[in-house]
């Protein structure tokens, strides 16, 4: 199987979604997705003064963007590559073979929890293609959408 061809057609979807910096503004935006049985896979969150970006990954992407477009939390949406790791360790070598790719890492967070007590990482690099592919031949499993989704 082609990684890429795989992971291009059905790309991990990420959402930025920009909340003020205001108490329980956090809460509001997960409370919204768990009682619609919208599941947060990866979480991490950018604070700034005035305001913060919640970089989150759903297992339900239609539903997720159908709840922020109607509950007023603005946000933008992005492809990730996502690749499974077994545990912290295998970090070294994932970042071995973006390295040997020459693939620019703009940043990256982890999963919370994936089934059979694996989990993954969450990146945002230059070209995702030519990652994806290094990565694959590196024997890490690159993730797609479908993978994540419940």
């Amino acid at each position: 199987m082609d990684v890429s061809t795989t992971t291009s057609s059905d790309p991990v979807k990420q959402f930025s979604v920009f909340a003020e910096n205001r108490v329980g503004r956090l809460h509001d935006l997960t409370a919204l997705l768990k009682a619609n049985n919208v599941h947060i896979v990866a979480l991490t969150v950018l604070d700034t003064t005035d305001s913060a970006i919640v970089r989150l990954i759903v297992d339900d992407p239609d539903k997720a963007r159908e709840l922020m477009i109607n509950n007023d939390f603005p946000f933008g949406e992005s492809d990730v590559l996502a690749v499974e790791i077994t545990d912290e360790s295998d970090l070294k070598q994932v970042l071995t073979a973006l390295l040997v790719a020459e693939i620019n890492i703009h940043y990256v967070y982890s999963f919370l929890k994936r089934p059979g007590d694996r989990t993954a990482l969450a990146l945002n690099v230059e070209d995702t293609d030519v990652a994806a592919q290094s990565l694959g031949l590196h024997g890490f499993k690159v993730l797609t959408q479908r993978d994540i989704s419940r």
